[in-house]
């Protein structure tokens, strides 16, 4: 199974639609996965039309994507266990942050996916592998824009990182 995972994409706010990447990228994959920050419903509704969506609220996102998604989700992908959450604070130690609002929860995943920082990270932190696709749409806080691909099979799982030129 192949997953875009996009996040902070800020729509209309800081970009007026998705990148053409996006749309070269699309039609190879079955699902969708955006970490949050879409900003308004009709993002989430144009992902829809593409694909079915997984989605978690993001803190940029106004009240109608608060009423449909959730702040943070766990999934089983191709017996991957897949956490979803947009995360918040400062860039500075997100990654640690978001794994720790797992162990809190209790929730106990192999991959968990994440935003808010607009910037792409892709690594182990406490023994789960964390992706941040980066946002596709701002370089607000980065000088590149990117999202991934997420390939899954038999519980196993690769990430290809998509630059948006």
């Amino acid at each position: 199974m192949k997953v875009l995972v996009l996040s902070d994409t800020h729509i209309p706010h800081r970009a007026r639609s998705l990148p053409q990447e996006f749309y070269e990228r699309v039609d190879e994959v079955e699902l969708i996965i955006h970490a949050g920050d879409f900003t308004t419903l009709s993002v989430l509704r144009e992902l829809e039309s593409f694909k079915p969506t997984l989605g978690v609220c993001g803190n940029m996102d106004d009240a109608d994507i608060w009423s449909v998604l959730p702040e943070l989700r766990v999934e089983t992908l191709e017996g991957v266990k897949v956490g979803i959450y947009h995360g918040v604070g400062s860039p500075l130690g997100l990654e640690k942050r978001v794994r720790e609002k797992f162990k809190r929860e209790g929730l106990e995943v192999h991959l968990i996916i994440f935003g808010h920082s607009h910037r792409w990270f892709y690594g182990e932190v406490d023994g789960v592998h964390m992706l941040n696709p980066g946002s596709a749409t701002d370089r607000i806080f980065t000088r590149k824009r990117s999202f991934a691909i997420l390939t899954l099979e038999d519980g196993k799982f690769s990430v290809e990182k998509i630059e948006v030129k």
